[in-house]
């Protein structure tokens, strides 16, 4: 069986993976995408995306913004932990950017990037499984099936950008879990009060309520524990929407309508290292996390600028790519933020959700003195937005 080779092979075929390929493309880099499901026409995601502005910059760049159909703007975030005093505004006056973030529907930003793959011929692949993978000291190797064909093809650097389906198959790979026993339940919502630009996290013992602005209304995240998530799930949208307004509250008046619902579990994972022989980790198949805060993405995406920059910067592209001084460089540009973000999140999830008074007093107090502080609301803004570089 014949192998097509190339610079670099991308398995995993979601935004951050086409960011990473569109990228490469731009630096006329040969590169194969593959992607395990049909065309994104035929995929159907209703999830919301948090974009931050630093996000918004990247996929500028990469000509993906201007063709997003609907972009909702997040000027502030208000936070809150219910049944405790205490709060903290965000704003992007504060943070010196012109807003600190955007709203966008995951299946437009997938949509938008693959017509720009089309048009830049790049060679995307889709219903490709990847059913083995193998790296040497001068290439790596893929084995997939694609229309009931068996075919190969091997590379100069492999990125699995899978969500960690085939790093299983590293042995210097492992993969740390952490289960929040919590489920996201995602849905799109109206208020009797419309949406003016605030997005609302907002913490309970359960866990987090996040409101992001979203058209003339809001889209929904809400962490609810895992033995109550199909209950909330199956129940008819005016009891679904007794349920949000009593964890809620009234801030945005009456809860008046809600869209189509779906949830899914939620859970800390991470890998280390996130490069091998030939071969790293980006998106989720480097880290998956909680969504409180809307980091997951943002630090994907990161990690495939990132890695593109790494490669850009190479004095030869025939020789350097994919060697394992390029991997090391990638991975400890890489190494301050993936830790930020899996600690941040973490620490949000858990300390909101203590059953101790104690802890809560001082969560909500923290809020509070975070609000008299504009230097260090900025820190944490323009960490939230850009990562660790603020």
């Amino acid at each position: 069986m014949a192998a097509d080779h190339f610079d670099v092979i991308i398995v995993g075929g979601g935004p951050v993976g086409m960011a990473l390929a569109i990228c490469l493309n731009q630096r006329k880099v040969s590169t194969l995408l593959l992607e395990a499901q049909g065309l994104p026409e035929q995929v159907q995601d209703p999830r919301p995306l948090a974009l931050s502005y630093g996000s918004h910059l990247i996929l500028q760049k990469l000509g993906v913004w201007e063709t997003l159909q609907q972009i909702t703007f997040i000027k502030t975030i208000h936070i809150s932990n219910r049944g405790h005093f205490g709060r903290t505004l965000l704003t992007s006056e504060e943070a010196g950017v012109p807003t600190l973030g955007y709203v966008v529907n995951y299946h437009d930003l997938y949509r938008s990037m693959h017509q720009l793959l089309l048009d830049h011929g790049v060679n995307y692949q889709t219903g490709a499984m990847v059913s083995r993978l193998a790296a040497g000291a001068k290439q790596a190797q893929i084995e997939y099936q694609q229309a009931e064909e068996n075919k190969q093809a091997t590379a100069k650097l492999l990125v699995l950008a899978d969500g960690g389906r085939l790093a299983a198959q590293i042995e210097s790979i492992s993969y740390h879990t952490h289960e929040y026993q919590q489920w996201a339940v995602v849905a799109n919502v109206e208020t009797s009060i419309p949406q003016n630009g605030v997005a609302y996290e907002r913490f309970t013992s359960d866990g987090p309520v996040a409101l992001l602005p979203s058209g003339n209304g809001y889209a929904l995240v809400w962490t609810v524990p895992s033995l109550s998530a199909k209950e909330i799930l199956s129940l008819d949208d005016s009891t679904f929407l007794l349920h949000l307004q009593h964890h809620f509250g009234d801030r945005l008046g009456k809860f008046v309508s809600s869209g189509g619902r779906s949830g899914f579990p939620l859970a800390l994972k991470h890998a280390s290292p996130t490069t091998a022989t030939r071969t790293v980790l980006v998106g989720n198949a480097a880290q998956t996390l909680h969504p409180v805060a809307g980091q997951g993405f943002n630090l994907g995406l990161r990690d495939a600028w990132e890695l593109f920059n790494e490669i850009n910067g190479l004095s030869s592209l025939s020789t350097q790519i994919g060697t394992s001084e390029m991997l090391k460089a990638y991975e400890s540009k890489r190494r301050i933020d993936r830790d930020a973000g899996k600690i941040f999140t973490h620490s949000l999830a858990k300390i909101f959700t203590s059953d101790l008074p104690l802890i809560q007093t001082f969560s909500s107090l923290g809020l509070s003195v975070l609000d008299c502080l504009p230097p260090v609301k900025r820190f944490v803004a323009r960490r939230m937005i850009f990562g660790v570089r603020g």
